[in-house]
């Protein structure tokens, strides 16, 4: 009886045991490893015996240093090379660039001979209208030294006659009658322009600085009594242009400041009071004036021509 029980233990766990593994999901096989990339070998010439051991493969001898004078000239010579054949003409497109060329005009130590007219800007009672001209040396290219003189031809404008009609009195107002200048000129701008596409103008602006002298004269408001003339001091800055037509000739344009302090005739004129010039100058009013001016000239320069000493 107890072999028949140990008997059915037996085999109740042996049917346990196999449940269990049947249970289980299956496993796949493991998967191999991949193999290691082999190493490039050097691919031997089979005809070639093998090396002994030991020893290292000759890769060849190391070429001579080369010439460098030779390798040189050899350069040149294939720059220089002119090949044979047809010569091609150059597309028009290529016209349209210009080569900016030197500078075409030299004033150093060149003597400027200007002759000039101008007229006054900021007047509205009397214009002047001026003649005159200057004569300057460039000491360089951008720097000179010159004298002026101008002489004025005054014009009433028409405001004059209005202030008379409307206020029954005559305005105070004086005339220029000549000045003089000694100047100083500098030009920092230089350059080109194109007209049409067809003509290079070449054209600089200069600066101006000077100081000199001038008259003006008193206009009388009743011709009975007499006028008086003032000696101005007359410092002046301004800046113009030139155009360079050829290598003697220029035109020139610009705007001139004279700047000075002038007296004027006393409004309390009569016989027993500022009746003498004398008088009237001494007991005047004066301003400072600024006589803004237009003026336009041709210069002539000598020598006719020049000569560059510098190359391109």
């Amino acid at each position: 009886m107890r072999a028949f029980h140990r008997s059915v233990v037996f085999f109740a766990g042996l049917a346990l045991v196999a449940g269990t593994a049947l249970a289980q999901p299956k496993k796949g096989p493991a998967p191999k490893p991949a193999p290691a990339e082999a190493e490039p070998e050097i691919e031997m010439d089979p005809a070639e015996p093998a090396p002994p051991p030991g020893d290292e493969i000759d890769m060849g001898a190391e070429p001579p240093p080369g010439d460098l004078n030779a390798d040189m000239a050899a350069a040149d010579a294939s720059a220089n090379a002119v090949k044979a054949g047809e010569v091609k003409r150059t597309p028009l497109s290529w016209q349209d660039i210009l080569v900016v060329v030197r500078k075409p005009f030299l004033k150093a130590r060149r003597t400027e001979l200007l002759p000039m007219f101008g007229t006054t800007m900021n007047d509205n009672m009397v214009r002047h209208y001026s003649l005159g001209g200057m004569l300057n040396y460039y000491l360089t290219d951008v720097l000179a030294i010159g004298v002026e003189g101008q002489y004025y031809q005054p014009s009433f404008r028409e405001p004059f006659d209005l202030v008379a009609r409307q206020a029954r009195r005559l305005p105070t107002i004086n005339t220029y009658k000549w000045s003089a200048a000694l100047n100083f000129h500098y030009v920092p701008v230089y350059g080109k322009f194109a007209v049409f596409d067809k003509k290079l103008i070449t054209w600089e602006v200069f600066f101006t600085a000077g100081i000199g002298a001038g008259q003006s004269e008193v206009e009388e408001r009743d011709k009975k009594f007499p006028g008086f003339t003032n000696l101005l001091i007359m410092p002046n800055v301004g800046a113009s242009m030139r155009f360079f037509l050829a290598k003697w000739l220029t035109v020139n344009v610009g705007i001139r400041d004279y700047i000075f302090y002038d007296k004027f005739e006393p409004t309390d004129r009569s016989p027993t009071m500022n009746a003498t010039s004398d008088q009237a100058k001494s007991n005047a009013d004066g301003a400072l004036i600024n006589n803004v001016m237009f003026q336009v000239g041709i210069s002539f320069w000598l020598p006719t021509s020049f000569e560059y000493t510098t190359f391109r």
